[in-house]
């Protein structure tokens, strides 16, 4: 790392109208990593020199942030992509690289007390469900965002936890995350073009001690405030949409299948608008999680 007077000299010379110069001078910055943000965002709030300058500072910050999500989601998915909770929170920083993980934290563990206060080893794993749809959806009201359903803050977590509102993977996020940890089996889907959960049989999960071959209870729409079906109603829905009966639209899926899926809809929410810029970066995110294990 450069001192701070090279440091601060560097950054001065970002001024410079030479684009040649500048991108000279980007390189070197870029290559300090995310050390250097601090300096770039005093640079920005003294703005002694304008506009172009303060331009430029806030794309270097953008880049900088954004080559650092990648390398932690790389990360994420080389170290077995064990917890959802994880990578769903660097979806969240691609959009909102300084918001309050704390404070997120803290809401997810409220709800989960206000559920875990509720349960008990008596219940049934449908009575379960009843006591988690009631908090999630009639004490904190959570719903699905039907009157702008591609908005892609309806894929953002710490904005669905604030707004309450969600669409069907964000709220199903909400939803696993917190039976997880609850000790309930309750894991993803990946449905075509609606995600839902599935609630596991506890004595098959025990016996085959895998999630993706465990069988299935019954499944859970939290869309529409946790909804319980079976799997006559995926049967329908498959036949509606002229799709094949793939053992993967019933089973639960992996939390890089989740990101991804989660992505894609971001993709699409972009791509409605006209957010190129945006859609380019996802599709990056996207490269690294399917990229093959080395």
């Amino acid at each position: 790392m450069k001192d701070e007077q090279d440091i601060s000299s560097l950054i001065h010379l970002l001024d410079d109208p030479d684009e040649g110069i500048y991108s000279h001078i980007r390189i070197q910055i870029l290559a300090l990593g995310e050390e250097i943000i601090p300096n770039l965002e005093n640079a920005w709030e003294t703005n002694i020199f304008g506009v172009l300058f303060q331009n430029r500072i806030e794309q270097l910050i953008h880049d900088i942030q954004f080559e650092a999500l990648l390398k932690h989601l790389e990360m994420w998915k080389n170290a077995g992509a064990a917890s959802l909770l994880d990578g769903v929170i660097l979806i969240d920083r691609f959009q909102y690289p300084d918001f309050d993980q704390e404070q997120m934290l803290k809401t997810l563990e409220q709800i989960q007390q206000d559920i875990w206060l509720e349960l008990n080893a008596n219940l049934t794993a449908f009575e379960q469900v009843k006591v988690m749809n009631h908090i999630l959806y009639e004490v904190y009201g959570f719903n699905g965002n039907t009157n702008n359903y591609h908005n892609p803050k309806n894929s953002f977590l710490n904005i669905v936890l604030e707004s309450k509102k969600g669409n069907p993977l964000s709220l199903s996020l909400i939803y696993s995350i917190i039976a997880q940890n609850l000790d309930l089996p309750i894991y993803g889907v990946n449905l075509p073009r609606h995600f839902v959960l599935a609630y596991l049989d506890r004595f098959s999960l025990y016996k085959t001690n895998n999630i993706y071959t465990a069988d299935v209870l019954f499944y859970i729409n939290p869309f529409s405030k946790g909804t319980v079906f079976s799997v006559k109603e995926i049967d329908h829905f498959l036949e509606q949409l002229k799709l094949e009966q793939d053992p993967k639209y019933y089973q639960p899926c992996t939390n890089v299948d989740i990101l991804i899926r989660a992505l894609s809809n971001l993709s699409n929410s972009y791509t409605k608008l006209g957010d190129t810029a945006k859609v380019e970066e996802i599709k990056k995110m996207m490269g690294v999680l399917e990229k093959p294990a080395d």
